[in-house]
């Protein structure tokens, strides 16, 4: 096997027309459609089904292509690696992370560790808390930073930052005004919030803020990021409940404040392999230091 047969497979696969394929690899039809064939035979197994109308996966041609990309993926990596040692640059460190972060510091931690270790490579990639968790037992991350979750036992994990929740407001808001929002008053308003399954922990942990306030918020609006929550708060389209961290992120039509009561907490968690002494992964929580109380908000008006 070898990995432009592969190369191959996924570009049909995905395309799931030999033409389309044909081109983006750029070879003539003809030789994919050869290629694919040999493959075939050499495994010994039926990966597209063809007629003259439309191209399938097989079941053995669907479990072949999420493999068949991870060892690209590999192999990418490995190239990557040979070619940064032959100019002294060996280290490799590939970070999942949930949107949040950007607001915690870890674009500035990304730099300073760079500066201090020129000689190794950051990868950052976005990702939730479940695809955090399978990135690391399937080796394509070293470290991440997620919200809670269910982790198994090859997952450990080490709270980094806890943060009380902001009610963020329009700048025009009746209660944009006050020091401190009590809940309750926001009972009657529409609330903009993640969808369950995006993330679940903010989701429920949100909706159990508001249980404790008395009422069942109205989610009018869901937005899968942070940003687009703020945004939509700067248009009036509701209010929301975000972590102190997006304090800072605002324009000037929005307002961040504390809430009178605050039982529950945003926490980001520190995720990495058990048992698994990663210097790399290990040292770069500390250029993330000082931000572990961040409860950074907008400074409210004076009465």
């Amino acid at each position: 096997m070898e990995l432009k047969q592969l190369r191959y497979f996924v570009a049909v696969a995905e395309e799931l027309h030999f033409g389309r394929a044909a081109r983006r690899l750029f070879i003539s039809q003809p030789a994919l459609s050869f290629d694919i064939r040999k493959f075939e035979e050499q495994l010994g197994v039926q990966l597209l089904e063809r007629t003259n109308k439309a191209v399938a996966l097989t079941n053995a041609g669907n479990v072949l292509l999420e493999e068949a990309r991870r060892l690209l993926e590999q192999a990418d990596e490995v190239r990557r690696i040979a070619a940064r040692s032959a100019h002294g640059l060996a280290g490799r460190l590939r970070i999942g992370f949930v949107n949040s972060m950007l607001y915690r510091g870890l674009p500035e931690a990304v730099r300073r560790f760079e500066a201090d270790h020129p000689a190794v490579e950051v990868v950052l990639r976005e990702m939730n808390t479940a695809e955090q968790v399978q990135a690391l037992q399937r080796l394509q991350i070293d470290l991440g930073f997620a919200h809670w979750g269910r982790f198994p036992a090859e997952v450990q994990t080490e709270v980094l930052f806890s943060e009380p929740f902001l009610c963020c407001l329009p700048e025009g808001h009746r209660l944009a005004r006050r020091r401190r929002i009590e809940l309750g008053t926001l009972a009657r308003e529409p609330f903009i919030l993640f969808p369950r399954s995006v993330s679940p922990h903010y989701h429920d942990q949100i909706i159990a803020t508001c249980v404790e306030a008395g009422f069942s918020p109205q989610i009018r609006h869901e937005a899968r990021l942070w940003q687009t929550v703020v945004t939509m708060v700067e248009f009036g389209m509701g209010v929301a409940l975000v972590p102190a961290a997006l304090g800072a992120t605002g324009g000037g039509r929005v307002v961040f404040r504390p809430l009178a009561s605050n039982p529950y907490e945003s926490q980001v968690l520190r995720l990495v392999r058990s048992g698994e002494a990663n210097a790399l992964a290990q040292g770069f929580a500390h250029y993330l230091g000082g931000r572990k109380e961040n409860r950074a908000a907008a400074t409210p008006p004076r009465a």
